[in-house]
């Protein structure tokens, strides 16, 4: 719905910043200027959103939640680490498509709205390596195989949209996923027989949170130890 159409004040404001900032970036989005776009008063944007900042996280929140309807709407394939394939793919070209709202997305200066909906799509990310763990698909814990993926992606997006579009090197995406995804998964999948114990003590610890009733608090903090045990022994910090 544009911002000319809605009759939702908030949501031709944010129609109104989202077209600023696709369109001139950042410096494009003063609050005056998406007032008059929106056609309304500063008091009106000020009572909705705060300040700028507030309007910006939530214009960011607004750009999450298109990308996390974006990851979400397709069903779990037969292959989880296929899954984190398409994920990456999907957040480089998220990111392509809507450069500023990337950098905003991304930005170390993000608050409020903003921090939530980064925290909702580290989940999905969580959710689907958890999914990998427990077929014995990972060599490294859920948690750092998650920091890789989100560090390399991020870091993969943002060279590329740095790059002139005429020049850009695609080719870059898919060899550096490839390669972080074979360093958490030791790329083919292997077969039940053939897991190391390492790999069993992964597969174990991610599958620990659908046992609830199963063991106590103390057996399980008792049992995490031990699996600890089994990943260092298998050249596999947690840390």
């Amino acid at each position: 719905m544009s911002a000319e159409t809605s009759a939702d004040p908030r949501e031709r404001i944010l129609a109104a910043a989202a077209e600023l900032l696709a369109e001139g970036g950042a410096e494009a989005m003063s609050t005056r200027a998406v007032g008059a776009a929106a056609g309304v008063q500063a008091p009106t944007l000020y009572r909705l959103f705060g300040d700028k900042q507030g309007l910006i996280d939530a214009v960011v929140n607004h750009a999450f939640e298109r990308y996390l309807a974006e990851k979400t709407a397709r069903p779990p394939g037969s292959d989880p680490v296929d899954d984190l394939r398409r994920g990456w793919d999907l957040h480089v070209e998220f990111g392509l498509t809507h450069p500023s709202f990337y950098a905003l997305m991304y930005s170390a200066t993000r608050s409020g709205e903003a921090v939530e909906a980064a925290e909702r799509s580290a989940r999905v990310l969580t959710g689907m390596l958890e999914r990998a763990a427990r077929e014995g698909r990972l060599r490294l814990p859920v948690e750092l195989a998650g920091q890789m993926i989100r560090a390399t992606a991020r870091g993969v997006t943002l060279t590329l949209i740095a790059e002139p579009p005429a020049t850009r090197d695609l080719a870059l995406s898919g060899c550096t996923r490839e390669t972080v995804l074979a360093a958490i998964t030791g790329r083919p999948a292997p077969a039940p027989d053939t897991l190391t114990p390492a790999a069993l003590a992964i597969a174990l610890d991610a599958a620990l949170p659908e046992l609830p009733h199963r063991f106590t608090a103390a057996e399980t903090a008792l049992l995490r130890e031990w699996l600890r045990r089994l990943m260092d022994e298998g050249g596999i910090s947690p840390e």
